[in-house]
């Protein structure tokens, strides 16, 4: 009984991470660029969040304020990908390791509190009468079908397919006269954006922002995205892609509030994270093995640096 109680709580920490996910897909799918920037935009996202709260800023306008720094979070690694030359890994790995120490100057220290403090959620819970829980599928549901429908619109535009085939195949792309460089930044733009904004939604729904919230965001983001195609797979179109990857978010936290309940330490959730996307990566290799069987994942490419 206990573990169904605990459900809606994950099904909503589930929807609010997941739009940190879809930033993932647009990177390690579309863009095909191996972004370690997440694990430092996401806890710049709720720094910025929490931060302008605290200063008297509405919180609505905090989560556009973490959007735009999270923009800039993936401008700054796409410029030392693009203009400097140094490759994808190591330019998000730079960034990340950057934010950190940036983070710390935005937050005054290791961690903020928002404990009585107004946000988006306390304003949902007074309005609606509902439970914290409610408050937060309801914004999440809101933010999260905003952010496909702009994906699923952005990706269909010049720029958005270009980006796609950027990912797809960049010298094939340029020799159309296409960019490249421009349509990974856009890409890392608009990725980070919603990696931020998603960090800022988790800092207002939990009552803080600290430090340390980014680490193995990426690894999360991965377990997630790769959860929703081995289960859904990519049989359909761009819409159904998008929304398999929302539900894997979900699913992930529910496995992860199944384990909690059966006596795992949380000390060990980014071990049982790892295990997951090493399981899931490893399904389409086993698969191949047997005789007449073909994966879901046959068709995903694994993402490489540039």
């Amino acid at each position: 009984m206990s573990f169904l109680l605990s459900i809606p709580g994950a099904i909503a920490q589930g929807i609010l991470w997941s739009i940190m996910t879809l930033g993932v897909y647009l990177t390690f799918r579309l863009l095909n660029f191996a972004d370690m920037t997440v694990d430092g935009s996401f806890a710049t996202g709720g720094a910025i969040a929490a931060v302008a709260i605290i200063r008297g800023i509405d919180p609505l306008l905090a989560l556009l304020l973490a959007l735009l720094v999270g923009a800039v979070c993936g401008a700054a690694t796409g410029f030392l990908n693009t203009e400097l030359g140094i490759p994808a890994l190591l330019s998000g790995i730079l960034t990340e390791i950057a934010l950190y120490s940036v983070n710390i100057h935005i937050l005054g220290g290791p961690n903020v509190s928002l404990l009585n403090v107004g946000t988006v959620f306390t304003r949902v819970t007074s309005a609606l009468g509902c439970s914290a829980t409610v408050a937060n599928v309801l914004i999440g549901l809101i933010c999260t079908a905003v952010a496909v429908v702009v994906m699923y619109w952005f990706f269909g535009t010049e720029i958005g397919c270009a980006i796609r085939a950027t990912g797809n195949n960049e010298y094939m792309v340029r020799a159309f006269g296409v960019n490249t460089k421009s349509m990974t930044m856009i890409g890392l733009i608009l990725s980070n954006a919603f990696v931020a904004f998603s960090g800022g939604l988790v800092a207002e729904s939990q009552g803080y922002a600290d430090v340390g919230m980014g680490i193995g965001t990426i690894v999360i983001g991965l377990a997630s995205l790769i959860i929703g195609e081995v289960l859904f797979g990519s049989r359909f179109n761009f819409a159904y892609k998008l929304c398999s990857v929302v539900v894997g978010s979900v699913i992930y936290r529910i496995i992860i509030a199944a384990v909690l309940y059966f006596g795992l330490p949380a000390s060990d959730l980014k071990l049982l994270t790892a295990i997951i996307v090493a399981i899931a990566l490893a399904v389409p290799t086993l698969m191949k093995r047997i005789p007449g069987k073909a994966t879901v994942l046959d068709e995903q490419k694994t993402p490489v640096s540039k």
